[in-house]
């Protein structure tokens, strides 16, 4: 089994590494060091998704963060996740995420109108102040900008399905230790885990990890992962300085309610948790 799982996320970290270069089963099968006949018969067993569905999935995820976080042109972020042409690259977009690229980086990080913050134009979405509960993670450690943790993901779900752990599991948390404003994004230091009980035994290349419990401000947001840029910048800016609390010493945590592989991105529940004293 370690050895499939080794092939599993070697493969995972390679279509997350190289999003415009040759992504065929042929060549998939070859980082993985197995025959095309037999690979993706695995893939598909340990993932729940066929090759080109993760290869899409992954590009087109990697493009809307560049449409919302960069001022790349169309054309330039159609080449830098491997599509030929702008319009093969829009037809697959749209089928996605229902609007074409360019609607999609207009419409950007508003995704409800835009209201007058005090301290800059930020997306308001609810926050309340919230006991959480201790929670135990299985995760997997990532390193670099934010907007990439989907790799560490990939391998905690394809870690928690070949060793049979869904049944232990009850939800997925992602850890984000520094802040993106005042740390380079090659230094990014977050964890992506899955919530799991005590009973569980949790091997390498999982770690174990504990969130303590206490209260926290939630915000409850709801759409593309894409914007939670925005949404970050109206808590820390915007509510924390006016709401009279005092943040407690653990970094932030995204608990997310719903699985991007089944959900339209406009439909993605996420609770951004921010600990206070």
């Amino acid at each position: 089994m370690a050895s499939y799982e080794d092939r599993l996320l070697r493969v995972l970290a390679y279509i997350y590494e190289h999003p415009a270069g040759d992504l065929s089963l042929d060549t998939l099968a070859d980082v993985a060091a197995m025959s095309r006949f037999h690979w993706h018969r695995v893939f598909r067993a340990m993932t729940g998704e066929t090759c080109a569905q993760a290869v899409r999935r992954v590009r087109l995820h990697r493009a809307a963060v560049w449409l919302v976080q960069s001022d790349r042109p169309l054309k330039q972020v159609a080449a830098d996740v491997g599509y030929p042409s702008l319009p093969s690259f829009s037809r697959a977009f749209q089928a996605a995420h229902g609007m074409t690229p360019g609607a999609f980086r207009t419409r950007g990080e508003m995704l409800p109108p835009l209201q007058n913050a005090g301290q800059g134009d930020y997306p308001v979405y609810p926050i309340e102040i919230m006991n959480q509960p201790t929670r135990r993670l299985a995760a997997v450690s990532h390193q670099g900008p934010y907007a990439e943790i989907g790799k560490a993901f990939e391998s905690v779900a394809a870690l928690a399905t070949s060793r049979s752990l869904w049944p232990h599991i009850t939800g997925m948390v992602g850890v984000y230790y520094d802040d993106p404003e005042a740390t380079a994004a090659p230094d990014l230091r977050s964890l992506a885990g899955v919530v799991v009980d005590d009973a569980m035994t949790i091997d390498a290349p999982l770690e174990d990890v504990r969130l303590p419990q206490g209260r926290y401000a939630v915000m409850h947001y709801k759409g593309p992962y894409s914007g939670l840029a925005a949404a970050y910048k109206h808590m820390y800016g915007v509510w924390v300085p006016n709401s009279g609390e005092e943040l407690g010493d653990h970094p932030p945590i995204e608990v997310y309610l719903n699985n991007p592989q089944d959900t339209a991105p406009d439909e993605l529940l996420t609770d951004v948790c921010v600990p206070l004293k």
